[in-house]
C-alpha cells in the first residue's frame, strides 16, 4: 500500500473512534446513562468528567498513531488503539446480548472497531511492519485496558460509597 492508501490507513483509527463517539454520545447517544443502568454498582464513578477524560485520551492516542504514520512507534500505537477498540466492540456486543438492550456503540463497535482491529493486525503482520512481540503486546493491551478500567471503576465506586456512609470496606484512602 502506497501513497493515498497509506495516508488513509494511518488515520482509520481516528475516523473509527470519531464515529464510535458519535454513536455513543450524540446519535443516538445515551451511553453514560446506559452504562450506569448496566453497572449500577459503578454508577458513581461514571461521571461526565470521567467519560470526557477517557475519550479525549483515546482520541489523542488515535491522533498520535496517525501522526506517527508507519514508523515503528506509529504502527505499535495504531495496533494498541485498534486492540482497545476491537475489545470495546466485543464488550458492546456481549453487553447487548447479555441484557437484550441496545448498548450505544454496538453498531460501530461491531461494524467498524472489530473489523478494523482484525484487518490492522493482519495487515501489519503481513507487511512485516510489526513483529511478533509488537503484535502480541498490542493484542494484550486491549483486553488489559478494559480489565484495568473495570477494576478501577469498582475501586472508585467503593471509595465514593465509603465516603457517603462512613465505612471504608476496601481500605481505600
Amino acid at each position: 500500500m502506497t501513497g493515498n492508501g497509506e495516508s488513509l490507513l494511518r488515520w482509520l483509527p481516528l475516523a473509527a473512534v470519531a464515529l464510535h463517539l458519535i454513536e455513543e454520545f450524540a446519535w443516538p447517544g445515551g451511553f453514560g446513562d446506559w452504562y450506569r443502568w448496566y453497572r449500577p454498582e459503578r454508577a458513581a464513578s461514571v461521571t461526565t468528567g470521567f467519560l470526557v477524560r477517557i475519550n479525549v485520551l483515546f482520541v489523542a492516542m488515535a491522533v498520535a498513531a496517525g501522526a506517527l504514520g508507519f514508523s515503528p512507534y506509529g504502527v505499535a500505537l495504531w495496533l494498541v488503539v485498534a486492540s482497545i477498540a476491537g475489545f470495546n466492540g466485543g464488550f458492546h456486543l456481549w453487553a447487548t446480548l447479555n441484557t437484550r438492550r441496545y448498548s450505544p456503540g454496538l453498531v460501530t463497535g461491531c461494524l467498524i472497531y472489530i473489523p478494523l482491529a482484525a484487518f490492522g493486525f493482519w495487515y501489519f503482520w503481513r507487511t512485516r511492519l510489526a513483529g511478533p512481540s509488537v503484535i502480541a503486546q498490542a493484542a494484550l493491551i486491549g483486553p488489559g485496558y478494559h480489565i484495568y478500567s473495570a477494576w478501577n471503576h469498582r475501586r472508585r465506586a467503593a471509595a465514593k460509597a465509603s465516603k457517603s456512609d462512613g465505612t471504608n470496606p476496601e481500605g481505600i484512602p
